[in-house]
């Protein structure tokens, strides 16, 4: 009986520890395939990094390039800057000095623009005008050219894209060809001229064989006593006996009002009258000066027009009829001109 027992209680044993070791193997396996998943996701995470770290140093040495380029530029930028500040520097220097830019300019109408009110620059009751000038253009037309203006620039702008044209001319078909009309270099400005209300300048005083000092006083004494409107009190006389100039500065604002029409005035001086002239004192400085060029919005040039046995007039009026039609995309024409020998200037205005 004892026998039995024991080895009842043995075989429960080597069940409990074969069951214990199927647990074991079962947990082994779950551990190993727990391994291999963190395994793989180890690799996963660290291509991932791998693949981030590459990035970075990609980006990284792209915005150090940039950088690179970006200081270089800026450090050429910084020379141009203190070139154009030594080349400014420069010009102010020249021109604290009194630097001029003289331009021969061709003798132009002077448009006079308004008169400007003078109140603390100039209380002497002056007159300030304000001229504005604007030099005409020229330009050299040939032959085998033709320049039309139209009302509307638009059409002129219609015409240039079109190109070409065909027109009739002494019953013969020409292709000509529209080009833009450009402009040559012009200036304009405006001229500011203040005239004193106190001061005149006189020239062509008689040189006679006295002192400076009487001629001082007999000036004075006549522009005091002006018969001929303006004059009064003068607060101080200038002449200069080598080229018979005076200025004369009046007291009262206003006083030169009466000479401004005279030119000549009559000076009677050792028992004779001479004639003294007479002009206003003026300041004149300019201002807005600018340079223009460019393309005529209502201008056109035409190009390849051959001889013809028609006079000019006539063949003229053929391309005006052609480019004045809607149905040829042409408009009213303002003006034209065509010369059938050699050459001739057109001058043209800013505005044209």
């Amino acid at each position: 009986m004892l026998m039995l027992s024991s080895a009842v209680t043995a075989l429960e044993k080597v069940e409990k520890a074969e069951k214990a070791k199927a647990d074991l193997l079962l947990c082994k396996i779950s551990a190993n395939e727990e391994f291999v998943r963190a395994e793989e996701e180890l690799m996963k995470l660290k291509d991932l990094q791998e693949k981030q770290h590459k990035k970075i140093i990609t980006s990284r040495e792209a915005h150090e390039r940039e950088l690179y380029l970006l200081n270089q530029e800026n450090n050429e930028l910084k020379s141009a800057i203190k070139k154009l500040e030594e080349e400014l520097a420069e010009c102010s220097s020249v021109l604290s000095h009194g630097f001029q830019i003289k331009k021969e300019v061709a003798e132009t109408t002077v448009k006079f623009s308004h008169l400007e009110d003078v109140q603390c620059d100039y209380p002497d009751m002056n007159t300030h005008c304000v001229f504005g000038v604007a030099t005409q253009i020229p330009f050299r037309l040939t032959q085998t050219q033709a320049l039309l203006t139209f009302e509307d620039e638009q059409v002129a702008q219609r015409l240039v894209q079109m190109g070409k044209h065909t027109v009739n001319l002494d019953e013969k078909r020409a292709e000509l060809r529209v080009k833009p009309f450009t402009l040559e270099m012009g200036i304009k400005f405006e001229l500011h001229v203040t005239i004193s209300g106190r001061k005149i300048n006189v020239s062509e005083v008689p040189d006679l064989p006295i002192p400076e000092e009487w001629m001082r006083d007999k000036l004075e004494l006549n522009f005091y006593k002006s018969e001929q409107g303006g004059g009064g009190e003068v607060e101080n006389v200038s002449y200069d006996k080598q080229s018979r100039t005076a200025a004369i500065t009046f007291r009262t604002p206003g006083a030169t009002n009466g000479f401004v029409r005279c030119n000549k005035y009559r000076f009677f001086v050792n028992g004779r009258f001479y004639r003294l002239f007479v002009s206003p004192d003026t300041n004149v400085h300019m201002e807005k000066f600018q340079l223009f060029q460019g393309i005529s919005k209502k201008t056109i040039l035409l190009e390849g027009i051959e001889e013809t046995d028609d006079d000019e007039e006539s063949v003229q009026d053929m391309i005006e009829i052609h480019f004045q039609k809607p149905s040829n995309s042409g408009g009213e024409i303002e003006k034209i001109k065509y010369v059938s020998e050699g050459a001739a200037w057109v001058c043209f205005e800013e505005d044209s």
